[in-house]
């Protein structure tokens, strides 16, 4: 199975991924990692991505393509593999359906007013990078991480303002890719909102039919 999970920030994308890895056998591949398996390995993308990175400007599409290209004939995703963050543009949907074509992309939707009330009340451990939820996950104690006593802090980004400029460019990037896939009948939108458990079974459902 080949998959690719759309959603806002704070849609739950990859806690629901990672659960998808677990039951089906299907690899979880974000940008991020194939990015920096690239550069750790010394490929030759990996080298001319280095140099974009670390001078902090972005890698252009052609390059992130072909990084994608070299990481999707690894042995581990000859069982499927689920896309995070990838692709973001028309443009790689497109270089994409070209070397591994997409057969279902499940966009997990949840309101902006629920996004952002997630986003502001998340605050991260310090030392073991445990995620809490200051109403829906709160720790046992107020800031103080309940696995490791670490500190817990709010991400600079989590603030209103910040989240919801967030969701506003998510929505400006994603909205062609959504009518992209949309009109090759390979999007499917699942509800996000309720507990980690409703959530993962609407993406099941879709996952197990096909």
């Amino acid at each position: 199975m080949k998959l690719m999970l759309l959603g806002a920030p704070g849609a739950g994308k990859g806690t629901q991924a990672k659960r998808l890895q677990a039951e089906f056998g299907l690899q979880q591949i974000s940008t991020g990692d194939m990015l920096r398996a690239a550069v750790k390995n010394e490929t030759k993308l990996g080298l001319e991505a280095k140099g974009f990175m670390d001078s902090g400007a972005l890698v252009p599409d052609e390059l992130v393509i072909g990084i994608v290209r070299e990481r999707l004939t690894s042995d581990d995703v000859a069982n499927g593999f689920i896309l995070d963050g990838f692709p973001r543009t028309v443009a790689q949907a497109e270089a994409l359906q070209t070397f591994a074509p997409l057969e279902k992309v499940i966009e997990i939707h949840v309101p902006t007013d629920a996004v952002v009330e997630r986003l502001t009340g998340r605050r991260t451990c310090k030392s073991c990078g445990a995620i809490y939820h200051l109403v829906h996950n709160a720790p046992a104690a107020a800031g103080v991480c309940d696995k490791c006593g670490g500190e817990l802090y709010q991400r600079s980004d989590d603030n209103e303002t910040s989240v919801r400029e967030r969701l506003g460019e998510y929505d400006k990037k994603t909205a062609p890719l959504t009518a992209y896939y949309g009109e090759r009948d390979l999007l499917v939108r699942v509800d996000g909102q309720g507990s980690v458990d409703d959530v993962y079974d609407r993406v099941k459902a879709h996952v197990a039919g096909s």
